[in-house]
C-alpha cells in the first residue's frame, strides 16, 4: 500500500487551500486504498478572507489549525514530516498555496517557498519520489525540481510566464486532464485554474492521483 503526504495551506480558496481540491485529492486516494497523511505548516496565515465579500478580515489565523478543518483534524505540523516516511507527496491548490507555502501572490517570479514547505519538497523529489501540484501550486515545480521542468496551470499565458521565469516549461492542459513530467516525476493539473464544475476539477485530479500512484 503506497503512502502519500498531503500538504494543505489552510481552509478555503483565497486564503487557503481550495476545498473541493483538497477533498477530490483526499477521495481519490481513498479510492486507491492508499495511505494518507496530511501536513501543514504551523505558521500564520499571510492575511484572512471573507469568503463572502472577498474584503481582507482584521484578524490572524494559522495555517495548521485552518486546515485541521478540512480534515477533521487529523494533520500534523509540516516540521514532522520526513521524506523516507512517504512514496509521493500532493500539494492540492487554492491561493493559501501562494500565499502561505510560497510567496508567489506577491513576488511572482523571485518567489520563494516557506522553509517547511522547500525542504520536504526537495528532500521527496531528491529522493526520486513523485510529486502532484494542483491548480497554483505548479508554480512551486522549477524551485522543488531541475530547471527545464514541465508543468500545467491550464492556459493562462501571465502566470505561465511568471513560472518559466524561474526556469520552468509550460504545457497547455484541460482541466480534465494532468501534465507528467517523467523524468522530474513531477503531475501537475490545473483544477480551479479555470471556471471549472466540480466533475471536471474531480476528473484532472483524479488522474494526477493515478499518476503519482503509478510511479510511486
Amino acid at each position: 500500500m503506497k503512502k502519500i503526504a498531503v500538504v494543505l495551506s489552510g481552509c478555503g480558496y483565497l486564503d487557503g487551500s481550495e476545498i473541493y481540491e483538497a477533498t477530490f485529492t483526499l477521495l481519490a486516494l481513498d479510492e486507491a486504498e492508499a495511505m494518507v497523511q496530511c501536513f501543514a505548516p504551523d505558521i500564520l496565515q499571510m492575511h484572512v478572507i471573507n469568503h463572502l465579500n472577498g474584503d481582507v478580515m482584521p484578524e490572524q489565523r494559522n495555517v495548521l489549525v485552518e486546515a485541521a478543518r478540512l480534515t477533521r483534524g487529523a494533520i500534523s505540523p509540516l516540521s514532522q514530516a520526513g521524506a523516507a516516511q512517504f512514496d509521493g507527496l500532493i500539494i492540492p491548490g487554492g491561493y493559501g498555496a501562494a500565499k502561505n507555502l510560497s510567496n508567489f501572490a506577491t513576488a511572482g517570479s523571485a518567489m520563494q517557498l516557506q522553509p517547511n514547505v522547500l525542504a520536504f519538497a526537495q528532500a521527496m523529489h531528491q529522493a526520486g519520489k513523485p510529486i502532484g501540484l494542483v491548480c497554483i501550486a505548479p508554480a512551486m515545480a522549477p524551485r522543488i525540481a531541475d530547471a527545464g521542468v514541465r508543468y500545467t496551470i491550464g492556459n493562462d499565458p501571465q502566470t505561465a510566464a511568471a513560472i518559466d521565469a524561474m526556469g520552468g516549461k509550460h504545457v497547455d492542459c484541460a482541466v480534465t486532464d494532468c501534465v507528467i513530467d517523467h523524468e522530474r516525476k513531477i503531475v501537475s493539473t490545473p483544477a480551479y485554474m479555470y471556471p471549472a464544475r466540480l466533475s471536471e476539477a474531480r476528473a484532472g485530479i483524479q488522474k494526477l492521483v493515478q499518476a503519482v500512484l503509478k510511479m510511486a
